[in-house]
């Protein structure tokens, strides 16, 4: 139970970092001299404190009546986010518009592959949940335990490409690879 409750404690420093990482991008990409349509530039700033917002409830308010509903929405939202990331960067390609800054389109991809990531954590977590709330009420067996380890096993690869993506990221902010 202890080892449960520091893991998702610790779960929650990354998930807050990702719900701003678009937003300060965004702004940091327009002092570099990116442009954005206005509506798109307060989408941006709007973004972190949205996501922010949905992270901390769903981590703080596990037993509001309104959680998954609200579980529901992030898991789309995040859908969303992969899908328009990804639409954002095959239109920046084709509109030349990153053309001075090429690594940002990486930089962005990479993002959505974090988010993708984060999904199948949470696909992979379902085992791993359903005998965690065995646990807070004591109703769990040896078989719930191995399940547990089965899908903690599950998660591993995704946890480690993670960080692998991360470290990948930070080389291209500081190389800005692809730059002529």
């Amino acid at each position: 139970m202890t080892a449960a409750k520091i893991m998702l404690g610790c779960d929650l420093i990354p998930k807050i970092c990702m719900s701003l990482m678009l937003t300060v991008g965004g702004i940091l990409a327009h002092y570099l001299g990116i442009q954005h349509d206005p509506w798109q530039f307060v989408g941006i700033i709007l973004l972190g404190p949205i996501w922010l917002t949905m992270v901390l409830v769903l981590h703080y308010y596990h037993n509001a009546r309104y959680i998954p509903t609200l579980t529901k929405i992030d898991y789309i939202f995040r859908w969303i986010m992969i899908a328009a990331i990804g639409t954002s960067c095959v239109y920046a390609y084709n509109s030349g518009s990153l053309d001075q800054t090429p690594w940002l389109t990486l930089k962005l991809l990479g993002f959505g592959f974090l988010i993708f990531c984060g999904l199948m954590i949470r696909i992979n977590l379902k085992e791993f949940s359903v005998t965690y709330a065995k646990m807070l009420q004591d109703t769990h067996d040896d078989a719930d335990n191995l399940q547990m380890v089965r899908s903690l096993k599950k998660v591993k690869p995704w946890v480690v490409t993670i960080w692998l993506v991360l470290i990948l990221e930070a080389y291209v902010g500081i190389a800005k690879p692809f730059v002529s």
